[in-house]
C-alpha cells in the first residue's frame, strides 16, 4: 500500500526542473516593497564576485517581468541587510528600479525559522522530496552553503548534495518518487541518465512497468553507459541469467552472477557452506 505522503500527485508539478525557489517561501510570510537604496550586502555573503552579463540578463528580465522571487533581508542600522537576493538586488539597481519585494526578518526571527527548517529536515517521516526542498530553502532563503548546511545535520556534503539532486528529476519521475511508485535509489539511477531525456522516460516506464529492483536498475544503466543501445540486449543483462552465467554455474555448480559496470563489471558466484567454498577454491586453482 503507498503511503500517503501528504503531497498529492501534482507536488511533482510545483518543483520544475529549472527550480523556481519562489516557492519555496512559506504563504503566511509578508512581502513588501523596499527602496533598494536602504539595502547594503550582506557582510557574511561569500559571494564577491557577481558576473556582469548574467547580472545585465538578469536586470533585463527583471524590467520586463519584475522580480519575481522576494529577496530575504534583516535590519540592519536605519536600513536592511540582505541574507538572500544579493544578486537580484544588484540586478534590480543595473535596471533603474527603485524598490524591490523583500521578506523582513529580525536576526532572531531567522535563527528560530532556520533551526524549525533543520528540525524538519531531520524528521525520519519526510520524503525524499521534502527534505530535497527543506534543504535547498536553506540553501537559497538562507544563504548556507551546501558544506554549512551538511555540518549543521550531520550528514556528508555528498549525502546533501544527492538529495538536492533529486529536484533536477523530470516530473514524471518526480510524481512517482513522491507517490513511492519509484524509491530513491530508482531516482538516482533516473538522474544518472539526465543527459538524455528520452532514456530517463524510457527508464522510468521500466521500471514501473516489470517491478525493477534498484540493483536491476543500475544493470540497465550501466548497460546503456557501456553502449548497449539496444533495449533487447539491455534487458538481458538486467535479467542476471545469459549465457555466460549459465555456462558459470554449470562449470562451479551453483549459482553465478555477472554484475556489469560502465566499464567492465565483476562476477558473483555463490556458495552454501564452508565445503562448497574450499571445493570452489580448488576448482579456481586447477
Amino acid at each position: 500500500m503507498v503511503k500517503n505522503t501528504g503531497l498529492g500527485r501534482g507536488f511533482g508539478s510545483l518543483i520544475p526542473q529549472t527550480l523556481d525557489t519562489s516557492l519555496l517561501v512559506e504563504d503566511n510570510e509578508r512581502v513588501q516593497k523596499l527602496d533598494v537604496a536602504m539595502l547594503s550586502p550582506n557582510p557574511e555573503q561569500p559571494r564577491t564576485v557577481f558576473d556582469e552579463g548574467a547580472l545585465a540578463d538578469l536586470a533585463a528580465s527583471i524590467k520586463q517581468y519584475g522580480v519575481v522571487q522576494p529577496i530575504v533581508v534583516a535590519p540592519s542600522g536605519h536600513g536592511y541587510h540582505i541574507i538572500a537576493g544579493e544578486r537580484r538586488w544588484r540586478a534590480t539597481k543595473v535596471a533603474g528600479i527603485k524598490t524591490i519585494p523583500a521578506i523582513v526578518r529580525t536576526a532572531k526571527q531567522q535563527e528560530k525559522l532556520e533551526l524549525a527548517i533543520l528540525e524538519n529536515v531531520q524528521r525520519v517521516d519526510l520524503s525524499p522530496l521534502e527534505t530535497a526542498v527543506s534543504v535547498e530553502r536553506l540553501h537559497q532563503q538562507f544563504n548556507l552553503s551546501y558544506s554549512d548546511i551538511a555540518k549543521r545535520l550531520g550528514k556528508a556534503e555528498t549525502t546533501v548534495h544527492n538529495i538536492v539532486r533529486l529536484l533536477q528529476l523530470p516530473s514524471d519521475a518526480r510524481e512517482a518518487l513522491a507517490s513511492e511508485a519509484i524509491s530513491e535509489g530508482h531516482a538516482r539511477q533516473i538522474l544518472a541518465l539526465k543527459g538524455s531525456p528520452d532514456d530517463q522516460t524510457r527508464l522510468l516506464q521500466l521500471i514501473t512497468h516489470n517491478g525493477w529492483s534498484v540493483r536491476q536498475t543500475e544493470r540497465y544503466v550501466s548497460s546503456l553507459k557501456a553502449g548497449i543501445k539496444e533495449t533487447k540486449d539491455a534487458m538481458t543483462r538486467v535479467n542476471g541469467d545469459t549465457p555466460e552465467t549459465e555456462r558459470l554455474s554449470k562449470r562451479f555448480g551453483t549459482k553465478v552472477r555477472i554484475h556489469r559496470t560502465a566499464k567492465g563489471g565483476r562476477v558473483e558466484i555463490a556458495f552454501t557452506s564452508d565445503e562448497q567454498l574450499a571445493k570452489l577454491l580448488t576448482e579456481l586453482d586447477d
